[in-house]
């Protein structure tokens, strides 16, 4: 198996307010571990941002099938300032996870994703 980190960064998003747009998608046979995720207000007012996991993942047990997550929602980023979300934390990623931004006004954050893709 091989470990490759990557960045993952979008200068402006979402298109549209209101609708989540895709980050990043895990690639076929490959688990993705999220390593660290910082979104930027690059408005002139605080926004508020949204980030979501959308698996359709398989799951065993009490574990749900197909379900969309939020990692944090709504959180409101003043001017000039960024969130660092998953602090301490690590996200896996499975094949055909995404992940989605989402925020208050559109093309007003931006973002930067540090991963591992194990293949």
């Amino acid at each position: 198996m091989a470990n490759t980190f990557k960045v993952v960064s979008h200068d402006v998003m979402p298109a549209s307010a209101g609708t989540p747009e895709a980050l990043y998608t895990t690639p076929g046979s490959t688990t993705t571990i999220i390593l660290g995720l910082i979104i930027a207000n690059i408005h002139t007012a605080q926004v508020t941002a949204s980030v979501k996991l959308v698996s359709d993942t398989s799951g065993g047990g009490r574990t749900a099938t197909n379900t969309t997550t939020f990692l944090i929602k709504s959180a409101p980023i003043a001017v000039g300032q960024s969130l660092e979300i998953l602090v301490g934390s690590k996200v896996v990623l499975e094949t055909t996870d995404i992940i989605q931004i989402d925020c208050s006004v559109a093309d007003k954050v931006s973002v930067t994703m540090n991963i591992m893709e194990i293949t």
